[in-house]
């Protein structure tokens, strides 16, 4: 008889099984299992066979990449298809400083060692900056200058090894916390001087040869580095007893972002070799740390090594770009990629790009150049890489939410509880990223389920969109929504936030006026009158509306000031559709900040009046728009 299959990791259906396949043995089929000592040799056999059955299934869950849990696991394995996980990123500064040089010391250079520089601070703590490389100066008048200096956060430590060719030599680098852009690789061979030949990395063996001087990386135990050397045919081989000197620098990461007060401490030494003293210096911050990052993590290695490997270090599809990005630029958090041909008018031959950086709103234009230019090595010649600023697309909500009064306490306490609902969900994935939608149902599902004591909601949901005025220029703008706008031929449909033209001293608002065929309307600026309801027109035609597309083009206009700080009008739609999504390029935020939450008696399900009356004269909630002119 064949013995029974365990299918199942517990411990007492194990026992059972062996049980029965004792039982359907004739030697055994009335034997009490449960009273005498064969018990406990069964309790043993069916421990035994849990425990196998256990390390069975962890170690096949350890064999894929998908399922696999511990770090080093899921680093072998997608080292297997050639990626090696982003190490921790030093925090960078750009700083600029000058030092006095005695005149009694002849020398036309002063070289800053490699190594300690500054010492910044960051909320109440203080972080180490270094510099990987000597970097040298003239001295002109007694001064040197160091200017624009890039200075990392962390430690600058040395190792050297001894290559031995009778053993399987390793070269590993004690410290965990590297920055592997930092690591630089000399091999100083027998014939050679000072350090050597500098080594440089390479991600892949393509155009290698016998003799280049390359070497890899790996990440290995408890994140820390080895280095790899050619073998004689991909990379050139390591003579024996050569020494092999390698500078990296130890960090903090996230950690040094933020500093911009720094004290000098560096090194510095003449022409000659001779240690100089510059003085009491005095260091200006020309930009503040930062993209420092944590090394990358198990999740982020699962979802980017099968797509770093389909990419095959080149950038043609949009998925190509954003793995590549987000390799090469550590700080982003999302990334949109837009073809040219898909814009309106066509851009052929353009790549568009947009990023959100973890850390703020923006990518500095020195983040966007550092970015094109090392997208230039994998991407395809006459292909350009444009890099455009954030657009963020608000979604908002006014919500009437209708209560029965003998279930609650307190309507503040109920209104809390609501708002933190909505903000819970603004914080899920179907938002804060490019391509994310606006689900009406399940907003009304958890309003609806934040408490037993609420009985049903009404609420309209509207878009956002930000203009940064360029103030008391004349200037163009165009803002896209990426949703269809609803439409009331009265008008009203754009709402906005308050600002002043040159040509008027009183504080004007946008508005609309749509067209016979509601498709397209004429973008107007009016300011109210002392009569309710009547506005006074200031310029009646501003711009153009196309309804469908959801986009507003404001013509030539000298906007002098905004109502609201930054330089910032909020122009306000109704979309067509509940459902919003974040169209191309823009990135959609859910702003609860900015909604509003309405308290409502229920008078009928409070049991204050049943033929509802009341309820339809004093608690009646429209489901549509409102047509005021600014916006709430």
């Amino acid at each position: 008889m064949p013995f029974t299959k365990f299918t199942n990791l517990d411990f007492d259906q194990i026992k059972t099984s062996i049980k029965d396949y004792l039982r359907a043995n004739s030697t055994f089929t009335d034997f009490d299992f449960e009273g005498s000592n064969f018990s406990v040799l069964l309790d043993t056999l069916a421990y035994n066979t849990y425990i196998t059955a256990f390390n069975s299934n962890m170690v096949v869950n350890e064999s894929f990449l998908d399922s696999a849990t511990l770090r080093e696991n899921v680093v072998s394995l997608a080292r297997n298809i050639g990626y090696v996980p982003r190490s921790r990123t030093s925090s960078k500064a750009i700083i600029s400083f000058s030092g006095l040089v005695s005149s009694e010391l002849s020398t036309p250079t002063i070289t800053l060692n490699a190594g300690l520089v500054c010492v910044g601070t960051a909320d109440n703590t203080s972080y180490t900056f270094s510099v990987p490389d000597n970097i040298t100066r003239p001295v002109v008048d007694g001064i040197v200058q160091f200017n624009n200096i890039e200075i990392y956060q962390g430690t600058f430590l040395t190792k050297q090894f001894v290559v031995d060719g009778s053993l399987d030599q390793r070269f590993l680098l004690d410290n965990p916390n590297i920055d592997t852009s930092t690591i630089s690789v000399y091999v100083k061979g027998i014939n050679d001087s000072g350090l050597g030949l500098e080594y440089s990395l390479v991600e892949n063996i393509l155009n290698i040869n016998s003799t280049s001087e390359i070497y890899l990386i790996q990440e290995v135990q408890d994140e820390k580095y080895e280095l790899l050397f050619g073998d004689g045919r991909f990379g050139k081989k390591l003579e024996n007893n050569a020494v092999v000197t390698v500078h990296y620098i130890v960090t903090n990461g996230s950690e040094g972002n933020g500093c911009s007060n720094f004290s000098f401490q560096g090194n510095s030494r003449s022409s000659s070799g001779q240690p100089v003293s510059l003085g009491t210096v005095t260091v200006t911050t020309n930009q503040s740390s930062q993209n420092g990052a944590e090394i990358e993590d198990i999740t982020s290695i699962k979802y980017f090594a099968p797509r770093i490997y389909s990419a095959q270090y080149r950038a043609v599809t949009a998925r190509d770009y954003e793995v590549i990005i987000k390799k090469i630029y550590p700080d982003t958090e999302s990334v949109a990629i837009i073809g040219g041909e898909e814009l309106d008018p066509p851009e052929f031959g353009n790549v568009i790009i947009s990023i959100k950086p973890k850390n703020g709103t923006y990518v500095s234009d020195f983040n966007k150049e550092l970015i094109k230019s090392k997208l230039k090595q994998y991407s395809i010649s006459g292909i350009n890489q444009k890099i455009i600023d954030l657009k963020i697309l608000y979604v908002e909500v006014d919500s009437s939410i209708y209560y029965n009064t003998s279930q609650i306490s307190s309507i503040e306490d109920l209104k809390s509880k609501v708002s933190n609902s909505l903000t819970k969900y603004s914080e899920s994935l179907d938002f804060n990223k490019f391509g994310g939608r606006f689900k009406y149902s399940k907003v009304l599902q958890i309003i609806d389920n934040t408490d037993s004591a609420i009985t049903s909601n009404i609420t309209k949901v509207r878009i956002r969109r930000d203009l940064n005025a360029i103030t008391n220029q004349f200037a163009q703008y165009e803002i896209c929504f990426g949703n269809k706008f609803h439409v009331n031929p009265e008008g009203y449909n754009i709402k906005s936030t308050g600002f002043k033209i040159s040509t008027e001293v009183d504080t004007v608002y946008l508005t609309d006026i749509p067209n016979p065929d509601n498709l397209t309307g004429i973008l107007s600026i009016v300011k109210p009158t002392t009569i309710e309801g009547k506005v006074q027109v200031v310029v009646k035609s501003a711009g153009t509306i196309d309804y469908t597309k959801g986009e507003i083009k404001l013509g030539t206009v000298k906007i002098v000031s905004t109502s609201l700080s930054n330089e910032i009008i909020e122009i306000q739609a109704f979309p067509e559709s509940n459902d919003v999504i974040g169209l191309k390029d823009l990135y959609l935020v859910f702003n609860t900040s900015k909604s509003s939450i309405n308290m409502v008696r229920d008078v009928v399900a409070s049991g204050d009046e049943i033929s509802g009356t009341v309820f339809s004269r004093d608690f009646y909630t429209s489901s549509y728009p409102n047509s005021n002119l600014i916006r709430a």
